[in-house]
């Protein structure tokens, strides 16, 4: 089936049943949603560590914190919590292949790619971002498949201004320019 003939299927789904436990009919739904992209990093027993997070945002000003989910059968995940600490990485249209590899399940996902240690907790800041949050692991709630992870921001920095942010609608990479 190709792409369009499985999106009219998808549609005839939603119209018909509209159900949101069938996970085809909510992937659909929530798709038209664009999200940015980031890759969250940190570093754990001496390397660094990172995988790519569409599920991100701002929670509150006073204390600055911020929130992101990831799977529960994330290999990433155990690493970064063990470290009590991360790097959000907000991502560009010019990383779309740093996003690929760090949704990857490659043993070393910063092979190839420049970063930097930040100041205050030392995960990893990748080269290139259009702007970095670093944080401490707050807490961790369940949120069904997903790890709920509240992060207290310690320090954050614009480093690409002009850049334009990486977006994923309807399952595509895109852009954003203002």
């Amino acid at each position: 089936m190709d792409r369009a003939a499985e999106a009219d299927a998808v549609l005839a789904m939603v119209a018909a049943v509209a159900d949101p436990s069938d996970a085809a009919v909510f992937r659909h739904v929530l798709g038209h949603f664009p999200t940015g992209v980031t890759a969250v990093t940190a570093h754990h027993e001496g390397k660094p560590v990172g995988m790519a997070v569409g599920s991100f945002a701002s929670v509150s000003l006073d204390p600055p914190l911020v929130i992101w989910m990831c799977g529960r059968e994330s290999n990433t995940w155990p690493a970064i919590a063990a470290s009590g600490r991360f790097c959000v990485n907000v991502m560009t249209t010019a990383q779309q292949q740093v996003c690929a590899v760090m949704a990857s399940k490659v043993e070393d996902k910063f092979d190839g790619i420049s970063w930097r240690p930040s100041p205050a907790t030392g995960s990893p800041i990748i080269e290139g971002s259009l702007a970095w949050i670093d944080c401490e692991i707050e807490a961790v709630h369940d949120g069904g498949d997903h790890h709920i992870v509240l992060g207290r921001v310690i320090e954050l920095e614009i480093d690409e201004s002009e850049a334009d942010p990486l977006l994923f609608h309807k399952g595509s990479y895109g852009g954003f320019s203002g």
